[in-house]
């Protein structure tokens, strides 16, 4: 395929990819990809990787579901050993390939999508619930027992 310079292009459905979907909190959803295989400059073979995605994820916030669309393009340098790795350009991530060259492509899109998920997922349009965050700081008057210094009630215990 690098040879030819090959391209492909396609729909992979998330719940096609199972190690994955034990990372999500839904498998709904298709995976958009595009794969173009070529050599650089210096002769090293590469695979143009880009990967459309609605991922389902639980927001650590809110604990509730929320879609977050997932756009990967990299460039992935295929190398046979790993002493191979220091010779790409600082900018192409390795894949070592097997001695018979060949790749799994779902396994390739779905380590891809691996990597790009957050480390904590949180909803950016969540807020947290009034319960969790108490009142707001023009809804607690200044002088309701309450004392700026944390460890004035440890001073209050060390006097008696």
């Amino acid at each position: 395929m690098v040879s030819a310079r090959r391209s492909f292009q396609g729909v992979l459905p998330i719940a096609a990819l199972p190690r994955l979907g034990e990372a999500l909190a839904g498998t709904e959803g298709t995976a958009q990809y595009e794969l173009d295989f070529g050599r650089d400059e210096f002769g090293t073979a590469y695979l143009d990787l880009r990967v459309q995605a609605p991922l389902t994820l639980t927001c650590q916030r809110t604990l509730e579901p929320f879609v977050l669309p997932v756009t990967l393009d990299s460039r992935l340098g295929l190398i046979r050993s790993e002493r191979e790795e220091a010779a790409l350009p600082p900018e192409v991530e390795p894949l070592l390939v097997a001695d018979d060259g060949k790749l799994n492509l779902a396994d390739v899109i779905e380590d891809e999508l691996l990597l790009a998920l957050p480390l904590v997922p949180v909803n950016p349009d969540s807020t947290l619930p009034e319960e969790v965050v108490g009142p707001g700081p023009e809804e607690v008057s200044s002088g309701e027992g309450r004392s700026d210094n944390p460890f004035a009630v440890l001073r209050e215990l060390k006097k008696r």
